[in-house]
């Protein structure tokens, strides 16, 4: 299997590859792929060193499948390029998530729509992937009306930039870097830029992207994206109407069934999902589970997952896994 990673120096590129390691993913050869200036730098992988490559050289390669995390502009226009080619392109930008044409995947909830045929494949937002983990088995029970969810996002989403700032602010220097005011010992309502109604194109991914992965446009969403000095994982406040009643220990019941969901739900002991306890996990953990106070068939719950990995390389690494299957076929 011959995988390429395009955008291979960046925190997700960079954590794709852990990943790959870690679910013993069978790459026979590694194309490590990144801009200009990264060019015959070394990545080391399975225990040698690779030597990083252009786009356009990638091109000339025979590749199986390539993970792309390298920016909007880079998947519009080479992620085509490669799937006409016959690549399998897994693409984690947010270039092709609402193309009509291009399938949405969180593979524990839809992955069975891939099939061999789909060589352009969006990997959804970070936010989306952890909320709609803990929302689709509720959706399929009861059905949902209404979301409402504020974000609590770490820096690490924003990209090294944004990490730098956060460490440089803590040592006494303010350089704004990457965020438009303070981030350490701040909170910031925002997140990517404004649009002309008002909300960040973040808010607005958690609305488009929702409705696509669980094929229900109905459903009323109400988002308000949210940055934090927190380098770890993203967490959610999500206040979920449904169209059936429930029973709450129903509902966690489910949840605890889910693959890929952790329940910690103790507040007696102080046990909730933390993104400390989320770094480095590919799970989805979800508590602080209660019915709301005013609102019939509503209630709470706390969502917390690190956003680089199952946000992103993780999940960009399980789609990989149903797409080699087909590969392996032919």
């Amino acid at each position: 299997m011959k995988v390429a990673v395009v955008g291979v120096t960046g925190l997700v590129g960079r954590k794709m590859l852990r990943v790959l390691e870690q679910r013993q993913f069978p790459v026979t050869e590694l194309i490590p792929v990144a801009s200009e200036r990264s060019i015959g730098r070394k990545v080391e992988f399975k225990g040698r060193q690779w030597d990083v490559i252009s786009i356009e050289q990638a091109l000339e390669r025979d590749i199986d499948i390539a993970l792309f995390s390298a920016g909007s502009g880079v998947s519009r226009e080479y992620a085509p390029v490669f799937a006409e080619k016959k690549i399998y392109v897994i693409d984690n930008s947010s270039a092709w998530r609402m193309d009509k044409d291009v399938k949405l995947i969180v593979p524990e909830i839809n992955g069975d729509i891939l099939t061999r045929e789909d060589y352009l494949i969006a990997n959804p937002n970070c936010s989306t992937i952890q909320m709609v983990m803990v929302l689709a088995p509720l959706h399929r029970r009861y059905g949902i009306r209404r979301i409402v969810v504020s974000t609590y996002q770490s820096v690490t989403g924003a990209g090294y930039m944004a990490v730098e700032q956060m460490i440089h602010e803590r040592s006494g220097f303010f350089d704004l870097r990457k965020f438009p005011h303070r981030i350490d010992m701040n909170v910031l309502p925002h997140c990517d830029v404004f649009l002309e109604n008002d909300y960040t194109k973040e808010e607005m991914k958690l609305v488009n992207e929702t409705h696509k992965i669980l094929d229900d446009y109905d459903i009323q969403i109400s988002p308000t994206a949210v940055r934090v000095p927190v380098i770890g994982g993203h967490s959610e406040s999500v206040n979920v109407e449904l169209k059936e009643d429930f029973d709450l220990t129903e509902v966690r019941h489910l949840l605890e069934q889910t693959p890929g969901v952790i329940v910690i739900d103790n507040p007696a002991e102080n046990e909730y999902p933390m993104p400390l306890w989320a770094y480095d996990r590919d799970e989805v953990f979800v508590g602080r589970l209660r019915r709301d106070l005013f609102v019939p068939r509503a209630l709470n719950m706390w969502i917390v997952a690190d956003n680089i990995r199952k946000g992103a390389a993780t999940n960009a690494v399980q789609i990989a896994q149903i797409v080699s299957v087909f590969i392996m076929r032919n």
